[in-house]
């Protein structure tokens, strides 16, 4: 064990001659060893339950022990901070895993969309064609039935059996 070196053990170590002017219940250390019968460094004078030297010990326990506990603070809070870091790392993946899954909906509807749309205009395109073969054979067919109706008159009015002119029913 160090002496304790305070002020007062410097007095009385230097004046040990002169009485000390402090009450005989105040606290003072020795500079010199302790002796082995006597566990108290106080050589007789008399010591209150708590020294500067045990104030300083507990002093020291006591901020030993708030450091120790802000320092296990510390590794609670980092703890904490890593443990949500951990959490929002993988947080993260989960949205980009969903966001890619999300992505490649998207592009499988866009395809599909693509396919039926190409489906959709070959249709459209043979639906117009057709449409423009059945105009071309109606617009025929108009041409025909015209001509077959005047072939019709023409046989009328030439027929030497007036009978069948009567009951000729006018075409359209």
């Amino acid at each position: 064990m160090q002496p304790h070196t305070d002020v007062f053990s410097i007095h009385n170590y230097l004046n040990s001659s002169i009485p000390s002017p402090y009450p005989s219940h105040f606290p003072i250390s020795s500079p010199f060893p302790v002796n082995s019968q006597n566990s108290n460094p106080f050589y007789g004078f008399q010591t209150a339950t708590s020294t500067p030297q045990s104030m300083s010990l507990s002093s020291n326990n006591s901020t030993s022990d708030e450091a120790e506990e802000q320092q296990t603070n510390k590794n609670i809070i980092n703890e904490r901070k890593q443990r949500r870091m951990i959490s929002n790392r993988e947080s993260a993946r989960r949205s980009r895993m969903r966001k890619q899954r999300h992505l490649d909906e998207l592009w499988s509807q866009v395809m599909w969309l693509r396919i039926e749309n190409h489906q959709l205009l070959d249709k459209l395109n043979n639906l117009s064609e057709s449409h423009e073969k059945v105009l071309q054979e109606n617009s025929q067919l108009k041409e025909e039935t015209s001509e077959l109706k005047q072939v019709i008159t023409d046989m009328q009015i030439q027929s030497p059996f007036s009978c069948f002119r009567d009951d000729i029913i006018p075409i359209e």
